[in-house]
């Protein structure tokens, strides 16, 4: 086989990336470029983290100040202030031979140092518009204290609530998690990127990493490329037709290939086929890693890696010390790293770092936009909407101001737990806590507290969630103990609040969990309290649902809170008092146990269909439990009560080219003014490949009086009627479609059309 044979493959995919590759060019950049050795322009790929700052991994890197003045780094993160960032750069402007300023990046998951909700429960507000204002108060914030370029939106779909990365995202289901990507990156970039407020986005984690086996964190995917296209690839796609400047590729395989070194991924997927013009980075050390998946030694997955489209190696330095050697090996082409400098370059531009290396080093910022009272304000808000009220038995919520309340649980009186996992950027010091909420919000109230259990009483369980800070603090008195002073400090109140759930490291990165329940040092606390026959308000902390079929069985209420932010306690005792009506609403189903995951509400029905509630021998069902999750997807109850009548169609026939509009009454009878999300589900009856049983395909936030009535129409365009058929086309195929209006995903009120 001659020298020519050998490379022709590698010349071919040279110049398909120099095609594909083809956008409009910034002279500024080309300039730049045709002044850069190879060495300079590998540097430009290289992503570091000193350490000592923002921790989100665990490599630090090493020589970062002589790295940066030999031209070898093109970004870091970690770094934050205005001072500190400056420096920085002052390093890269003063000292490298050209000049080339910094990427700052940071993971700004949930609000930077004015933490709201995490996405999970921000999600659950469905509201696009406080969800895009909660983004762009996080990029002023962020901007103020340096950074430009921001880890975050991430869209991943999951169905499996043991993965403790759901509470990064906004759920199950892609039309929403599509219409939340769209509002975040938004939110973020805002309209001019080169505005000091505005921060470069990035959607994360290419791709499918939500669907991760036995819901364990890094784990194998492995999924039918339909699937793929009709049920997880939409919130990635949503980002980038939204104008996304980066992406993030994932730790996990797809098709057998891991995401950082996937050409089908990022090249033909994300570039070709979807128009991505912006540069990607791979995720923390995910270059090397691929040597674990079995991929070969730090050089060929670097050269991998770079030749599959990747333009950016975060911390793990595979770039910098092993490209230039696959160029002179003929393993790498110089033009795939001239390519990806190019990319890095334009965002860079894009930032109008160029024009001003230093212009998110305002010292003057901090002070005029980080966690002031507008900011803090908009925090509580925030959280307010994305409560979810699962159960209020006999009406007992709202509660009096007056009341006297005891206070009880682990996390009632507890900072540390409020901010939810990956706040790294946040103080937990300077939150609000429950009970000083309470006191906030009702002087009146005549409240005791008492602790009354551990989060968890096991230690080993307790230290693998103390990694970032304590989080679970172990009493020295004994459980017992701790639940006869509960009781004790219930004996002269009116109504029993009980704080419980997970502690925030419970959830987030490398934090999977098999038993998805509340701890068993609080249930036992929870018994005790239910059995006073006194009023018992369970205000539930978690960032992931929660398997908690026991609790609602018990006569308690039941306000899921997530892990709130920083304003935790105002916004729960807000909710808790009335003073705003819960509107929240599921974005994932809530199984009954373990055995039922994964669930949620777009699954197909089968050859053999089970009846929901009942069982049937010979049925796609279980022995031992309902097939139904405990809470459906979109599920919220409110404090006042909404009815939907009068649901109808424009049209009963549309063209292909058309669209329907489908008008119903929603009317509040209940006792107080409120907001209800009002949800449309879509049933393609027969298609040529099996369809779920339905799908969200349209919602509206309206808020009504009590009393008062409102007509909705929601409009269904051609897309919405359209799939992913076996061929990977995206059709509408021709016939009868069933639609569905109501508060959830079990909507029964419906309605018909057909498409010719």
């Amino acid at each position: 086989m001659s020298h020519t044979y050998k490379l022709l493959p590698l010349l071919l995919l040279s110049f398909a990336i120099s095609k594909m590759s083809a956008q409009e060019t910034i002279p500024e950049v080309e300039a730049l470029l045709s002044k850069m050795t190879l060495d300079e322009k590998i540097g430009q790929l290289n992503l570091l983290t000193p350490g000592g700052g923002i921790a989100t991994g665990s490599v630090v890197s090493e020589n970062v100040e002589a790295k940066i003045k030999a031209g070898q780094v093109g970004g870091l993160f970690g770094v934050s202030g205005p001072e500190k960032v400056r420096q920085a750069q002052e390093i890269a402007i003063k000292n490298s031979r050209l000049k080339i300023p910094l990427l700052i990046g940071s993971d700004i998951i949930h609000g930077y140092k004015t933490t709201y909700p995490i996405p999970l429960g921000v999600a659950s507000s469905w509201n696009m518009e406080l969800i895009e204002s909660a983004a762009k108060m996080a990029a002023k914030e962020a901007t103020a204290d340096g950074i430009n370029w921001n880890f975050s939106p991430m869209v991943d779909i999951s169905r499996d609530a043991r993965w403790g990365r759901i509470s990064e995202g906004s759920g199950e289901d892609p039309y929403l998690g599509s219409a939340i990507a769209k509002a975040m990156v938004k939110g973020y970039q805002g309209k001019d990127l080169k505005s000091e407020f505005t921060m470069m986005a990035t959607v994360k984690h290419l791709a499918l990493y939500g669907a991760v086996e036995a819901g364990r964190d890094y784990n194998s995917v492995d999924m039918s490329k339909v699937k793929m296209y009709n049920q997880y690839l939409p919130p990635y796609q949503a980002a980038v037709d939204a104008g996304v400047g980066s992406a993030m590729t994932s730790f996990n395989d797809i098709d057998g290939i891991p995401a950082t070194g996937n050409k089908w991924l990022i090249t033909d997927l994300l570039r070709k086929q979807w128009g991505f013009k912006g540069f990607v980075v791979s995720d923390y050390t995910s270059v090397n890693e691929m040597t674990a998946h079995g991929l070969g030694d730090l050089q060929a997955v670097s050269a991998q890696a770079i030749n599959a489209g990747l333009d950016m190696d975060m911390v793990g330095e595979g770039f910098l010390t092993t490209l230039k050697k696959s160029v002179q090996e003929g393993k790498v082409t110089e033009e795939a790293i001239t390519i990806a400098c190019r990319r890095i370059l334009t965002a860079k531009h894009q930032l109008g770092l160029f024009d001003d290396p230093y212009k998110y080093s305002d010292t003057s910022r901090p002070k005029k936009d980080i966690l002031t009272a507008e900011n803090r304000a908009a925090a509580r808000k925030i959280a307010t909407q994305s409560f979810v009220l699962l159960k209020n038995e006999n009406n007992v919520l709202p509660l009096q101001k007056d009341a006297k309340i005891a206070l009880v649980g682990p996390l009632a009186n507890d900072k540390n737990n409020m901010l939810g996992t990956w706040a790294p950027t946040g103080d937990p010091q300077l939150s609000i806590p429950v009970l000083e909420g309470l006191k906030n919000v009702a002087p009146k109230a005549k409240i005791t507290y008492a602790k009354g259990a551990n989060i968890t009483n096991d230690p080993e369980l307790a230290s693998r969630a103390n990694v970032f800070g304590l989080r679970v603090d172990i009493d020295k008195r004994s459980p017992d103990a701790m639940i006869a002073e509960a009781l004790q400090n219930t004996k002269n109140a009116d109504v029993i609040v009980a704080v419980v759930g997970e502690a925030s490291e419970f959830a987030g990165e490398a934090a999977s969990r098999t038993e998805i329940s509340i701890p068993q040092s609080q249930k036992k606390l929870i018994n005790a309290l239910a059995e006073t026959g006194k009023p018992v308000v369970l205000v539930l902390f978690s960032g992931r649902p929660l398997t908690i079929a026991e609790e609602f069985n018990l006569p308690v209420n039941i306000l899921q809170v997530w892990n709130p932010g920083v304003e935790a306690g105002n916004a729960i005792a807000d909710v808790l008092f009335g003073d705003y009506n819960p509107s929240g609403k599921l974005t994932a189903s809530w199984p009954r146990n373990v055995g039922q995951i994964p669930i949620y509400h777009s699954m197909k029905n089968t050859g053999r269909p089970a009846p929901t509630h009942t069982f049937e021998k010979f049925k796609s069902n279980y022995l031992d439990s309902e097939l139904s999750p405990l809470f459906p997807f979109g599920y919220g109850l409110s404090y006042t009560t909404f009815e939907y009548s009068a649901i109808a169609v424009d049209k009963k026939k549309i063209a292909q080219d058309e669209a329907v509009n489908i008008s119903f009454t929603v009317k509040n009878t209940g006792d107080h003014d409120g907001e209800e999300v009002v949800q449309l589900y879509l049933k393609d009856e027969v298609r040529s490949i099996t369809p779920p049983k339905r799908q969200l395909k349209g919602f509206k936030k309206i808020f009504l009086k009590k009393g008062e009535s409102q007509r909705v129409t929601i409009s269904l365009s051609a897309n919405d009627l359209k799939f992913y058929n076996s061929e990977l086309k995206f059709v509408a195929e021709p016939g009868k479609f069933i639609v569905f209006v109501g508060g959830n995903s079990n909507a029964e009120m419906s309605t018909e059309f057909e498409l010719e």
